[in-house]
């Protein structure tokens, strides 16, 4: 079944979110491209490459939890105007850096480190808009729309990113990232005020700590973080794709980032299934260990086309099992604990990818890059099949129940509140 957009269709404000995030999101993904690949041609260093990720981990590691706070207590609309402002003087930081003679590798760092913390600061608050602006049964399909949304720039933008650096240099991809922003900055003042629930907790250490407490109550929320974890630290090559190209062609780069979208939107365009599955727990674990599996086969590769096959693979159960991800915490997570979950899901879904840079690139270092990223393939096979184990409610999880518990929760705060 292809892919309902039926959340277009019913809800104003998610449309200003998607279109306004669909054209800024094309120029970050350039960015997302270029920064790692001017740093690579300034240093020809993997090992730096990959602590790129860690230069990004730190601050919205930090910043998450606080993000996940406010959403809570205060008018999410707020949080999404300052955050976009913030995101547009740090590309503008890039464009400036690119356009001296001697572009400084530590302002690459502190960029990407700012970027990293105001989406950690950002990310709940959007997260946690969605349930507000759309009904229940509308999760599934807009996680959909929004993974064509993230697809649509993750597809052509590092294609586009990729040809521009090395044809024109890094200062042409800022520039136009910076002027994307437009779009977001747009819909983000367009949308109605999101007030935060009645009797919402105070910003504070305790509030996180109850959303902590929370999440680690339920299994089937723990299982969504760290089967992604598992995947995204061990699996993902994507800081090792700079020294790839140089096999290939410099102008490949691009193709590398771009096929696991192309997978990922496939997975997406055809996720119209997807609304009858109520197995989330295990689609998400089956989805996982293809993705590793996936990953192995793109590690022996020595044909170009083959590689992009097999990342295109991984791109599209990775969205399998995003979507699923996605449904479980939109469908059943109470909204006075929304952002707070939003922040936790934000530092799951991110310390994969961030620490799996530097995982990949000191592996490649002191072996090869063919070894780091098959190695990566194995731990994350291995891995998801631990978890499983160690977690049964996860994988025996049903939607329906969870979205029975959201009810009680919300039924049950009220009394308490009243009381």
């Amino acid at each position: 079944m292809l892919i309902d957009f039926t959340p277009l269709k019913i809800s104003r404000d998610f449309r200003l979110l998607f279109f306004g995030q669909l054209i800024s999101f094309f120029g970050t993904m350039m960015t997302f491209v270029v920064v790692p690949v001017q740093l690579y041609q300034l240093t020809n260093s993997n090992l730096l490459v990959g602590l790129l990720g860690v230069a990004e981990f730190v601050p919205m590691f930090g910043l998450a939890f606080l993000g996940g706070a406010l959403a809570d207590a205060i008018d999410r609309r707020k949080i999404l105007r300052v955050t976009e402002i913030g995101q547009t003087v740090t590309t503008a930081i890039l464009l400036g850096n690119a356009l001296l003679p001697n572009p400084q590798i530590w302002v690459l760092f502190v960029a990407v480190g700012l970027h990293a913390g105001l989406a950690g600061l950002q990310r709940p608050s959007f997260e946690a808009l969605i349930p507000r602006i759309l009904p229940p049964e509308q999760m599934t399909a807009a996680a959909a729309l929004n993974s064509i949304r993230f697809n649509f720039g993750a597809i052509i933008s590092p294609i586009l990113g990729g040809l521009i650096v090395a044809q024109f240099g890094a200062k042409l991809a800022y520039a136009i990232d910076f002027v994307s922003f437009a779009a977001s900055l747009a819909a983000v003042w367009l949308i109605q005020a999101v007030p935060p629930a009645e009797n919402a907790d105070a910003v504070s250490f305790e509030s996180i700590k109850k959303g902590f407490r929370y999440a680690l109550s339920r299994q089937e929320l723990l299982g969504t973080y760290l089967i992604d974890i598992n995947a995204m630290l061990f699996g993902m090559p994507k800081a090792l794709f700079p020294a790839l190209a140089v096999a290939f062609g410099a102008g490949s780069v691009g193709f590398f980032y771009s096929s696991i979208a192309i997978g990922a939107l496939l997975a997406t365009l055809t996720s119209g299934w997807a609304k009858w599955v109520n197995r989330h727990g295990l689609a998400i674990t089956l989805a996982a260990g293809m993705w590793g599996i996936s990953i192995i086969f793109f590690g022996f590769s020595t044909n170009l086309y083959l590689a992009l096959f097999f990342l295109a693979m991984a791109g599209f159960f990775d969205m399998i099992s995003g979507i699923f991800r996605m449904t479980v915490w939109n469908q059943t997570i109470p909204d006075h604990l929304r952002g707070r979950l939003a922040g936790i899901e934000m530092i799951s879904f991110l310390t994969g990818p961030m620490l799996g840079d530097a995982e990949a690139g000191i592996v490649a270092h002191f072996f090869n890059v063919k070894t780091s990223i098959i190695a990566g393939g194995i731990l994350t096979v291995t891995g998801t099949v631990l978890l499983a184990v160690f977690l049964p409610k996860f994988i025996s999880y049903d939607g329906r129940d969870g979205i029975k518990r959201k009810k009680e929760a919300e039924e049950l705060r009220i009394v308490e509140k009243k009381v």
